[in-house]
């Protein structure tokens, strides 16, 4: 059914529009790094709404900066008992990338809430960066002086992405969850997963993978040296109430040091690569391991060590 603006307004004044946490997990440590807030509708007659029904409408309403308003003010409040270690990660829609006082809006909320903003990361897809890069760049300066994290959401499915990590300043990208869905089965997967971790690794980027169903999808992004996973292995979004419980798991999923299945490994390491990408996984997997490795000549000596 259509969603009258009146009847939004009151829902967001009302705070009916409420944030679900999803954990952010270290892929090694299979701990709990922070939370992603994914907004949900609490309707009085259609119950729990997904964002896919009313972001839109709320968009041609103009009314994003006052859902985002609503979500970061519950969300502060929620975490203020958390540890201070974990952080949140909140995505803008591509009309709040043309607005300049956004960046100060967050600011007074965080004020007002004690909320340390180095703990909060902002993430942008490229169709929020595509219409005008100039604008979103100066918006995007103003959240790092006020030290907010910028993520770069969905790498790997725009057409322009390398331009965009050139352009701006960010410190994360996310993996689609695509790749990350069909990397098990599909080699041309895994080497697009591989190519991305190790793009993060050499800028010095943190990487997270999005869409993490299965423990061997965690295995091989942890094998390849991605950080960060979140996904149905780890927990469904939760609201504020049940944020207890998803921090009582002190481990989530099996063990990542667990094999990565050997035909997998074969195919993604197998010798028919070209050497640059050979080079690529090598790193990936050297600069992200849990443990010391070193590279030597065939004198034994020691050529790097990470």
């Amino acid at each position: 059914m259509p969603f009258a603006e009146q009847h939004i307004r009151r829902a967001i004044e009302g705070n009916k529009f409420v944030p679900y946490f999803q954990p952010l997990v270290d892929l090694r440590a299979r701990t709990i790094h922070g939370f992603e807030i994914l907004a949900r509708w609490d309707h009085p007659t259609q119950g729990l709404v997904s964002p896919g029904l009313f972001i839109p409408v709320i968009e041609r309403y103009g009314l994003m900066n006052s859902l985002t308003a609503s979500l970061l003010c519950q969300a502060f409040a929620t975490v203020r008992s958390l540890p201070a270690t974990f952080g949140l990660s909140v995505n803008l829609s591509p009309s709040q990338l043309h607005d300049r006082t956004l960046p100060d809006f967050i600011h007074r909320m965080a004020d007002e809430a004690e909320f340390d903003l180095k703990r909060l990361t902002i993430e942008l897809t490229e169709t929020a960066l595509v219409d005008d890069l100039d604008l979103a760049g100066a918006v995007a300066a103003d959240f790092k002086r006020l030290g907010i994290q910028l993520a770069l959401d969905d790498f790997g499915i725009g057409y322009s992405s390398l331009l965009h990590l050139q352009s701006l300043p960010f410190d994360e990208i996310k993996v689609d969850a695509s790749f990350v869905r069909s990397m098990v089965h599909s080699r041309q997967s895994r080497k697009i997963t591989a190519a991305v971790v190790s793009l993060g690794l050499s800028l010095g980027l943190q990487t997270v993978a999005e869409g993490i169903e299965e423990q061997n999808q965690a295995n091989l992004l942890a094998w390849q040296g991605c950080h960060l996973g979140q996904g149905h292995l780890y927990g469904m979004p939760v609201p504020a109430a049940g944020l207890s419980g998803v921090l009582s798991q002190r481990h989530l999923g099996a063990c990542v040091a667990a094999e990565v299945p050997g035909s997998i490994a074969d195919q993604f390491l197998s010798l028919d690569t070209q050497p640059a990408e050979r080079l690529s996984q090598l790193r990936a997997i050297y600069d992200g391991a849990p443990v010391g490795l070193a590279f030597v000549n065939t004198r034994l000596r020691y050529v790097n060590l990470n």
